[in-house]
């Protein structure tokens, strides 16, 4: 496993299978970590454990070779993101990528409210995907219909979350932390959230710490993998 802790002395095996623990930057989607590393080290087999939204940074699991089969067993591990709810406000996706949709008075909204709000989340709950997700349809992400002003229904899902804590109150920023089972959209409790105290909300910034036991702090960035493993992979 390529890690923090492991990448100056470790000697990769690409084509038999590794494990990479990735800290995304902003801006980038998971595919493009993915076609880096793909490009950096010249292995047709790499793949990711769950994707992170282009506006959400933290901890992606790419694996190469062989251990492509175990993608689905980082896949199902719980995940922990912190992040910023904004209130006040409503976005079409949910988050800072579209334009704002509508402007709410919070005034009324007091500390307590947000603390025993953020509560009503925990536990087992169902909900749907947003319309701007890598979610499939007919071979497509529901990006690609949204895009073209398309709304494609989708059933819901069951989610758990296992913890929601309010980290910092300074509106209309609200800092938090989550835990929740895999599949699960922040941007749609951030959604969720700002229905729940009578003002809308989105979701301003997302950061995925952790995916079950492996965490963010022992991760490296995109550049840094390539700069030291590319030249592993010259034949």
């Amino acid at each position: 496993m390529i890690t923090r802790e492991t990448r100056d002395n470790y000697v990769p095996d690409f084509e038999a299978g590794e494990v990479i623990l990735i800290d995304k930057q902003l801006y980038k989607s998971s595919f493009d970590i993915v076609y880096k590393v793909r490009k950096a080290v010249n292995i047709k087999k790499v793949g990711h454990s769950g994707t992170l939204d282009p506006m959400a940074t933290g901890l992606l699991i790419v694996c190469t070779g062989k251990m492509t089969k175990q993608i689905s067993s980082f896949r199902e591990l719980d995940k922990t993101y912190t992040g910023v709810i904004t209130i006040g406000k409503t976005t079409a996706s949910f988050d800072i990528e579209t334009e704002f949709e509508s402007q709410s008075d919070f005034t009324n909204v007091t500390a307590s409210k947000i603390i025993e709000t953020a509560k009503t989340f925990l536990g087992k709950g169902f909900q749907i995907p947003p319309v701007y997700s890598a979610v499939k349809h007919k071979g497509k992400s529901l990006y690609a219909f949204a895009r073209k002003g398309i709304e494609i229904e989708k059933e819901p899902r069951e989610i758990f979350i296992s913890r929601f804590e309010i980290l910092n109150i300074d509106l209309p920023d609200i800092w938090f932390e989550i835990t929740c089972s895999t599949g699960t959209y922040i941007r749609v409790i951030a959604n969720d959230y700002g229905k729940k105290l009578g003002c809308g909300a989105y979701l301003s910034r997302l950061r995925r710490t952790k995916i079950g036991l492996f965490d963010v702090d022992n991760s490296i960035s995109i550049n840094e993998f390539i700069e030291k493993f590319r030249l592993l992979s010259v034949t």
